[in-house]
């Protein structure tokens, strides 16, 4: 089945008892039970919707995985991941995380007793250096948020395989469109499908797909006994937006493409962070195990004075938290979804206050690069 074909038609194709086509948004809390544990798949929509198990088998038919979660944020869905694992362990993370993954290992999950190592896990022998005895996960998002770096996720399976670790990407930015981690040897997937997948700035969500039945019997362990469930409306949301899925990343695509261009020769350009561009470090990479760059670019200024000039100017370009949407956004990390990183440690990476993070929406791209244009000059 090609992708924009299992984006209609995976999971579970409608409602079996009405005939419609739409699967229907089950608002139900609990459900009557004939006799005492004899019931008709559901007990309590804390266990399992129907809603969020439609949307949960369709993820996991996206990701190719073997069993798939729904939460309530992508942060829930970090968070129960993590929980798979135990006081004492250590996990490896790439070095430019997400602010609020960052936020979690430093301040949250330390106090746990769950040890966590930044690196640059486009080089493994640098992932290498920080393996320890109790080392257990290496985790990944790639493309990274906010400089772009691209992980070679077959290379980095077979390397945590080698020490024992779970390798845990998060796929936010390419989404399984363009890439599917699973089949490239990854364990566990995991989505903020606020983003791409919601694709419409109206929807907080999180999904998790897992590559056995272990693991997923572990994480709905989880999932149940800490309750960070999607809502069924949520969910239905989800569905509908993945019907669209393909066609909003091409789009994307395009436009980026479009944007990056014009961005890659601007005079106050310093420097252009996006995957599709042949100069990137990680092109090769990205064309290899994704099938298309995304609608993320990240571009320096060079200062904090000129991004804030730049985001007043811009009227296409909304200033706002998040990404993935059809409307395009435009933040500055430092200050916003990368603030909770300390500053040395931002300006180690390259999360400069001049840096600006653009999230390529799909109006017509002449528009963007006009509203780029003027507030540049």
């Amino acid at each position: 089945m090609k992708p924009k074909t299992k984006l209609i038609h995976g999971g579970i194709p409608g409602d079996s008892h009405t005939g419609a086509v739409s699967i229907p948004i089950y608002q139900a809390s609990t459900y009557k039970q004939e006799d005492i544990g004899v019931h008709k798949g559901y007990e309590y929509s804390r266990t399992g919707n129907p809603t969020r198990h439609a949307l949960e088998e369709l993820i996991k038919d996206l990701e190719e995985g073997e069993r798939g979660f729904a939460f309530g944020s992508g942060m829930a869905a970090i968070t129960a991941v993590m929980s798979l694992f135990n006081a004492g362990d250590h996990i490896i993370l790439n070095d430019d995380v997400y602010g609020g993954t960052y936020r979690i290992a430093t301040k949250v999950l330390s106090r746990l007793g769950i040890e966590s190592t930044f690196v640059d896990t486009t080089d493994l022998d640098e992932a290498d250096r920080a393996v320890r005895p109790n080392s257990k996960a290496l985790f990944v998002e790639t493309p990274t948020n906010p400089l772009l770096k691209v992980t070679d996720i077959a290379e980095a399976a077979k390397w945590a395989k080698s020490r024992n670790l779970l390798l845990i990407v998060d796929n936010t930015f390419s989404t399984p469109y363009w890439q599917t981690p699973i089949a490239l040897g990854a364990d566990i997937v995991l989505h903020s499908a606020t983003k791409y997948i919601g694709g419409h700035s109206d929807v907080v969500a999180g999904l998790a797909v897992v590559n056995s039945g272990k693991l997923g019997e572990e994480l709905h362990f989880i999932q149940n006994a800490t309750g960070g469930v999607l809502g069924p409306h949520d969910s239905w949301l989800l569905i509908r937006g993945l019907k669209t899925l393909g066609l909003r990343m091409e789009a994307h695509e395009r436009n980026a493409r479009d944007v990056a261009s014009f961005l890659s020769g601007h005079p106050a350009v310093h420097r252009i962070y996006y995957p599709g561009l042949a100069s990137h470090p990680g092109h090769a990479v990205a064309r290899r195990q994704a099938r298309g760059f995304g609608g993320m670019i990240s571009f320096d200024v060079g200062s904090a004075e000129k991004a804030s000039d730049v985001l007043r100017k811009v009227n296409y370009f909304t200033l706002a938290e998040s990404l993935g949407a059809v409307e395009s956004l435009i933040s500055v990390p430092a200050k916003m979804t990368h603030a909770s990183i300390p500053r040395e440690r931002r300006e180690e990476l390259g999360i400069t206050d001049g840096l600006i993070r653009i999230s390529v929406g799909i109006e017509d791209s002449e528009d963007l690069i006009e509203d780029l244009t003027k507030s540049l000059e």
